[in-house]
Protein backbone atom coordinates (compact mmCIF):
# COMPACT_ATOMS: atom_id res chain seq x y z
CA UNK A 1 0.00 0.00 0.00
CA UNK A 2 2.56 2.50 -1.03
CA UNK A 3 0.16 4.73 -1.89
CA UNK A 4 -3.61 6.02 -1.62
CA UNK A 5 -5.32 4.63 -3.99
CA UNK A 6 -3.40 0.48 -3.00
CA UNK A 7 -4.62 1.24 0.16
CA UNK A 8 -8.41 2.14 -1.17
CA UNK A 9 -8.07 -0.86 -3.03
CA UNK A 10 -7.16 -2.92 -0.37
CA UNK A 11 -10.36 -1.60 1.83
CA UNK A 12 -12.77 -2.09 -0.85
CA UNK A 13 -11.69 -5.45 -0.95
CA UNK A 14 -11.66 -5.88 3.04
CA UNK A 15 -15.81 -4.34 2.78
CA UNK A 16 -16.09 -7.15 -0.39
CA UNK A 17 -14.88 -9.77 2.07
CA UNK A 18 -16.78 -8.64 4.87
CA UNK A 19 -19.56 -9.04 3.07
CA UNK A 20 -21.13 -5.64 3.08
CA UNK A 21 -23.98 -4.39 1.27
CA UNK A 22 -23.57 -3.60 -2.37
CA UNK A 23 -25.06 -0.13 -1.76
CA UNK A 24 -22.74 0.52 0.71
CA UNK A 25 -19.24 -0.46 -1.07
CA UNK A 26 -20.99 1.78 -4.40
CA UNK A 27 -20.66 4.56 -1.99
CA UNK A 28 -17.97 3.89 -0.18
CA UNK A 29 -16.11 3.35 -3.72
CA UNK A 30 -17.32 6.77 -4.99
CA UNK A 31 -16.13 8.90 -1.82
CA UNK A 32 -13.17 7.32 -1.70
CA UNK A 33 -12.49 8.03 -5.41
CA UNK A 34 -13.19 11.49 -4.98
CA UNK A 35 -11.25 11.79 -1.76
CA UNK A 36 -7.62 10.11 -3.65
CA UNK A 37 -8.37 13.01 -6.58
CA UNK A 38 -8.18 15.58 -4.12
CA UNK A 39 -5.07 14.57 -2.93
CA UNK A 40 -3.52 14.12 -6.34
CA UNK A 41 -2.09 16.95 -8.58
CA UNK A 42 -2.24 16.92 -12.46
CA UNK A 43 0.12 14.39 -13.53
CA UNK A 44 1.28 13.03 -9.88
CA UNK A 45 0.83 9.72 -8.28
CA UNK A 46 -1.10 9.70 -5.02
CA UNK A 47 0.44 10.66 -1.64
CA UNK A 48 1.14 7.44 0.61
CA UNK A 49 -1.49 7.28 3.64
CA UNK A 50 1.42 8.26 6.08
CA UNK A 51 1.83 11.26 4.36
CA UNK A 52 -1.93 12.30 5.16
CA UNK A 53 -1.61 14.48 8.49
CA UNK A 54 -5.06 15.79 10.62
CA UNK A 55 -4.03 19.74 8.40
CA UNK A 56 -4.50 17.40 5.33
CA UNK A 57 -8.06 16.28 6.48
CA UNK A 58 -8.76 18.95 8.61
CA UNK A 59 -8.09 21.35 4.63
CA UNK A 60 -10.26 18.22 2.55
CA UNK A 61 -12.97 18.68 5.07
CA UNK A 62 -13.21 22.47 4.64
CA UNK A 63 -13.53 21.52 0.73
CA UNK A 64 -16.47 19.55 0.91
CA UNK A 65 -17.76 22.18 3.12
CA UNK A 66 -17.40 24.54 0.65
CA UNK A 67 -19.35 22.25 -2.23
CA UNK A 68 -22.11 23.19 -0.32
CA UNK A 69 -23.07 19.64 -0.05
CA UNK A 70 -25.95 18.21 1.61
CA UNK A 71 -25.17 17.19 5.40
CA UNK A 72 -26.03 13.65 4.68
CA UNK A 73 -23.32 13.83 1.83
CA UNK A 74 -20.83 15.36 4.12
CA UNK A 75 -21.63 12.49 6.65
CA UNK A 76 -21.70 9.70 4.26
CA UNK A 77 -18.09 10.88 3.10
CA UNK A 78 -16.29 11.63 5.94
CA UNK A 79 -17.73 8.13 7.24
CA UNK A 80 -15.70 6.50 4.39
CA UNK A 81 -12.33 8.40 5.29
CA UNK A 82 -12.66 7.63 8.55
CA UNK A 83 -13.42 3.83 7.81
CA UNK A 84 -10.45 3.98 5.55
CA UNK A 85 -8.01 5.24 8.25
CA UNK A 86 -9.40 3.04 10.53
CA UNK A 87 -8.71 -0.24 8.51
CA UNK A 88 -5.09 1.51 7.76
CA UNK A 89 -4.35 1.91 11.53
CA UNK A 90 -5.47 -1.69 12.29
CA UNK A 91 -3.32 -3.57 9.65
CA UNK A 92 -0.59 -0.61 10.98
CA UNK A 93 0.33 0.54 7.40
CA UNK A 94 0.15 3.70 9.46
CA UNK A 95 0.96 4.76 12.98
CA UNK A 96 -1.77 6.85 13.84
CA UNK A 97 -5.52 7.44 13.05
CA UNK A 98 -5.58 10.92 11.99
CA UNK A 99 -9.63 10.76 10.96
CA UNK A 100 -10.42 10.21 14.52
CA UNK A 101 -10.80 13.47 15.68
CA UNK A 102 -12.38 14.57 12.29
CA UNK A 103 -16.11 15.23 13.88
CA UNK A 104 -19.52 14.44 11.75
CA UNK A 105 -21.82 17.41 11.32
CA UNK A 106 -24.96 17.52 13.03
CA UNK A 107 -28.02 16.32 10.91
CA UNK A 108 -31.32 19.06 10.67
CA UNK A 109 -33.55 17.05 12.89
CA UNK A 110 -36.35 16.88 9.98
CA UNK A 111 -39.85 15.13 10.16
CA UNK A 112 -40.19 12.60 7.45
CA UNK A 113 -43.50 13.68 5.01
CA UNK A 114 -45.69 10.50 5.67
CA UNK A 115 -48.52 10.36 3.15
CA UNK A 116 -51.77 9.59 5.19
CA UNK A 117 -53.64 5.83 4.51
CA UNK A 118 -56.06 7.22 1.96
CA UNK A 119 -53.23 8.13 -0.40
CA UNK A 120 -50.61 5.11 0.20
CA UNK A 121 -53.97 2.53 0.07
CA UNK A 122 -54.72 4.46 -3.20
CA UNK A 123 -51.21 3.95 -4.58
CA UNK A 124 -50.94 0.55 -3.76
CA UNK A 125 -54.17 -0.21 -4.93
CA UNK A 126 -54.84 1.70 -7.91
CA UNK A 127 -54.79 1.05 -11.42
CA UNK A 128 -52.16 3.53 -14.18
CA UNK A 129 -54.70 4.96 -17.11
CA UNK A 130 -54.43 2.34 -19.54
CA UNK A 131 -51.99 4.47 -21.82
CA UNK A 132 -49.28 4.22 -19.51
CA UNK A 133 -49.67 0.23 -18.86
CA UNK A 134 -46.46 -1.12 -17.43
CA UNK A 135 -44.97 -4.37 -18.75
CA UNK A 136 -44.54 -6.14 -15.86
CA UNK A 137 -47.45 -4.80 -13.68
CA UNK A 138 -48.18 -8.19 -11.26
CA UNK A 139 -44.43 -7.19 -10.30
CA UNK A 140 -45.14 -4.35 -9.63
CA UNK A 141 -48.00 -4.65 -7.64
CA UNK A 142 -45.97 -7.21 -5.37
CA UNK A 143 -43.35 -4.60 -5.17
CA UNK A 144 -45.40 -1.54 -3.63
CA UNK A 145 -47.27 -4.12 -1.26
CA UNK A 146 -43.68 -5.50 0.54
CA UNK A 147 -42.80 -2.05 1.04
CA UNK A 148 -45.70 -0.77 2.32
CA UNK A 149 -47.43 -3.50 3.68
CA UNK A 150 -43.59 -5.01 5.25
CA UNK A 151 -42.18 -1.66 5.80
CA UNK A 152 -39.28 -3.19 3.76
CA UNK A 153 -36.45 -1.14 2.65
CA UNK A 154 -35.59 -1.33 -1.21
CA UNK A 155 -32.69 -2.78 -0.90
CA UNK A 156 -34.48 -5.12 1.49
CA UNK A 157 -37.44 -5.77 -0.69
CA UNK A 158 -34.97 -6.40 -4.17
CA UNK A 159 -32.90 -8.63 -2.11
CA UNK A 160 -35.92 -10.71 -1.32
CA UNK A 161 -35.60 -14.76 -2.58
CA UNK A 162 -38.37 -17.16 -3.42
CA UNK A 163 -37.81 -19.20 -0.33
CA UNK A 164 -37.83 -16.45 1.96
CA UNK A 165 -41.40 -16.89 1.76
CA UNK A 166 -43.13 -19.05 4.37
CA UNK A 167 -46.51 -19.01 2.83
CA UNK A 168 -48.58 -21.10 5.22
CA UNK A 169 -47.84 -18.87 8.24
CA UNK A 170 -47.44 -15.86 6.05
CA UNK A 171 -43.99 -14.98 7.19
CA UNK A 172 -41.23 -13.82 4.97
CA UNK A 173 -37.40 -13.72 6.25
CA UNK A 174 -36.01 -10.39 5.56
CA UNK A 175 -32.03 -9.27 5.21
CA UNK A 176 -31.68 -5.95 6.81
CA UNK A 177 -28.46 -3.80 7.50
CA UNK A 178 -25.29 -5.94 8.75
CA UNK A 179 -26.90 -8.71 6.82
CA UNK A 180 -29.09 -8.96 10.66
CA UNK A 181 -31.78 -10.82 9.30
CA UNK A 182 -35.77 -10.71 10.89
CA UNK A 183 -39.16 -12.59 10.34
CA UNK A 184 -41.50 -10.12 8.85
CA UNK A 185 -45.39 -11.02 8.92
CA UNK A 186 -47.23 -9.81 5.10
CA UNK A 187 -50.84 -9.32 4.85
CA UNK A 188 -53.15 -11.71 2.87
CA UNK A 189 -53.47 -8.46 -0.04
CA UNK A 190 -49.97 -9.07 -0.41
CA UNK A 191 -49.90 -12.91 -0.65
CA UNK A 192 -52.58 -12.48 -3.43
CA UNK A 193 -50.12 -10.27 -5.35
CA UNK A 194 -47.42 -12.91 -4.46
CA UNK A 195 -49.68 -15.96 -5.80
CA UNK A 196 -50.44 -13.34 -9.25
CA UNK A 197 -46.93 -12.63 -10.06
CA UNK A 198 -45.46 -16.01 -9.35
CA UNK A 199 -47.75 -17.02 -11.68
CA UNK A 200 -46.31 -14.56 -14.47
CA UNK A 201 -42.78 -14.53 -13.39
CA UNK A 202 -41.19 -17.71 -15.05
CA UNK A 203 -39.10 -19.98 -13.85
CA UNK A 204 -35.98 -19.77 -16.50
CA UNK A 205 -33.53 -16.21 -15.33
CA UNK A 206 -30.25 -16.02 -14.49
CA UNK A 207 -31.40 -15.34 -10.71
CA UNK A 208 -33.37 -17.89 -10.48
CA UNK A 209 -33.66 -17.47 -6.70
CA UNK A 210 -34.15 -14.11 -6.96
CA UNK A 211 -38.12 -12.66 -5.87
CA UNK A 212 -38.15 -9.06 -8.33
CA UNK A 213 -36.44 -10.00 -12.18
CA UNK A 214 -35.96 -7.14 -14.37
CA UNK A 215 -37.05 -7.47 -18.28
CA UNK A 216 -33.43 -9.52 -18.29
CA UNK A 217 -34.07 -11.67 -16.04
CA UNK A 218 -31.89 -10.43 -13.26
CA UNK A 219 -32.42 -9.15 -10.21
CA UNK A 220 -34.20 -5.69 -9.98
CA UNK A 221 -32.19 -3.19 -8.63
CA UNK A 222 -32.77 -0.71 -5.89
CA UNK A 223 -32.17 2.08 -8.74
CA UNK A 224 -34.81 0.87 -10.94
CA UNK A 225 -37.32 -0.14 -8.23
CA UNK A 226 -37.19 3.33 -6.88
CA UNK A 227 -37.79 4.21 -10.75
CA UNK A 228 -41.26 2.25 -10.27
CA UNK A 229 -42.77 3.77 -7.35
CA UNK A 230 -41.97 7.09 -8.81
CA UNK A 231 -43.51 6.44 -12.25
CA UNK A 232 -46.94 4.98 -9.78
CA UNK A 233 -46.63 7.62 -7.40
CA UNK A 234 -46.50 10.01 -10.22
CA UNK A 235 -49.56 8.58 -12.34
CA UNK A 236 -51.77 7.52 -9.59
CA UNK A 237 -51.61 9.72 -6.68
CA UNK A 238 -49.96 12.98 -8.27
CA UNK A 239 -46.95 13.01 -5.83
CA UNK A 240 -43.63 12.55 -7.44
CA UNK A 241 -41.81 13.13 -4.09
CA UNK A 242 -43.23 9.62 -2.80
CA UNK A 243 -40.28 7.09 -3.18
CA UNK A 244 -39.64 3.49 -1.48
CA UNK A 245 -38.50 4.66 1.87
CA UNK A 246 -41.76 7.11 2.21
CA UNK A 247 -43.96 4.33 1.65
CA UNK A 248 -41.75 2.79 4.95
CA UNK A 249 -42.47 5.69 6.59
CA UNK A 250 -46.12 5.40 6.22
CA UNK A 251 -46.08 1.72 7.57
CA UNK A 252 -44.75 2.96 11.27
CA UNK A 253 -46.27 5.91 11.26
CA UNK A 254 -50.09 4.15 10.34
CA UNK A 255 -49.09 1.40 12.60
CA UNK A 256 -48.41 3.57 15.57
CA UNK A 257 -51.83 5.61 14.59
CA UNK A 258 -53.41 2.42 15.31
CA UNK A 259 -52.71 1.77 18.05
CA UNK A 260 -49.07 -0.57 17.73
CA UNK A 261 -46.26 -0.79 20.35
CA UNK A 262 -43.22 1.26 19.51
CA UNK A 263 -41.29 -2.03 20.28
CA UNK A 264 -42.89 -4.22 18.07
CA UNK A 265 -42.90 -1.29 15.24
CA UNK A 266 -39.03 -1.64 16.03
CA UNK A 267 -38.79 -5.07 15.45
CA UNK A 268 -40.73 -4.86 12.03
CA UNK A 269 -38.36 -2.15 11.00
CA UNK A 270 -35.45 -4.02 11.99
CA UNK A 271 -33.92 -1.03 13.95
CA UNK A 272 -31.22 -1.58 15.91
CA UNK A 273 -31.70 1.09 18.54
CA UNK A 274 -35.43 2.44 19.80
CA UNK A 275 -34.52 5.83 19.62
CA UNK A 276 -34.20 5.36 15.65
CA UNK A 277 -37.66 4.32 15.55
CA UNK A 278 -39.08 7.13 18.13
CA UNK A 279 -39.05 9.53 15.41
CA UNK A 280 -42.26 8.50 14.38
CA UNK A 281 -44.10 9.55 17.33
CA UNK A 282 -43.24 12.87 16.71
CA UNK A 283 -44.86 12.57 13.35
CA UNK A 284 -47.76 11.17 15.10
CA UNK A 285 -47.60 13.87 17.99
CA UNK A 286 -47.69 16.15 14.79
CA UNK A 287 -51.21 15.08 13.06
CA UNK A 288 -52.52 15.31 16.63
CA UNK A 289 -51.77 18.84 17.21
CA UNK A 290 -53.08 19.78 14.03
CA UNK A 291 -56.07 17.79 14.62
CA UNK A 292 -56.53 19.39 18.02
CA UNK A 293 -55.68 22.77 16.80
CA UNK A 294 -58.49 22.56 14.04
CA UNK A 295 -60.87 21.21 15.96
CA UNK A 296 -60.58 21.73 19.59
CA UNK A 297 -62.52 24.69 20.79
CA UNK A 298 -59.80 25.48 23.69
CA UNK A 299 -56.95 25.42 20.83
CA UNK A 300 -58.65 28.99 19.17
CA UNK A 301 -59.54 30.50 22.81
Amino acid sequence: MHNLTAAVDAFMGELARRNDSSHTIRNYGADLRDFIHYFTPPGSQPPAPADIDMLALREWLAHIYERELKPATVRRKLASVRALFRFLSRDHVIVKDPARLLRLPKMPKLLPEVPNPEVTNALVDGDLPEPLERPYPKRDRLLLEMLYGCGLRVSEAVGLNLHDFDRTERWVRVRGKGRKERQVPYGSKADLALSEYLEDRGVISKEPGALFLNRHGERLSDRYARSIVKFYATWIVGDSSIHPHTLRHAFATHLLSDGADLRAIQELLGHARLSTTQKYTQVSLTDLMRVYDSAHPKAKD
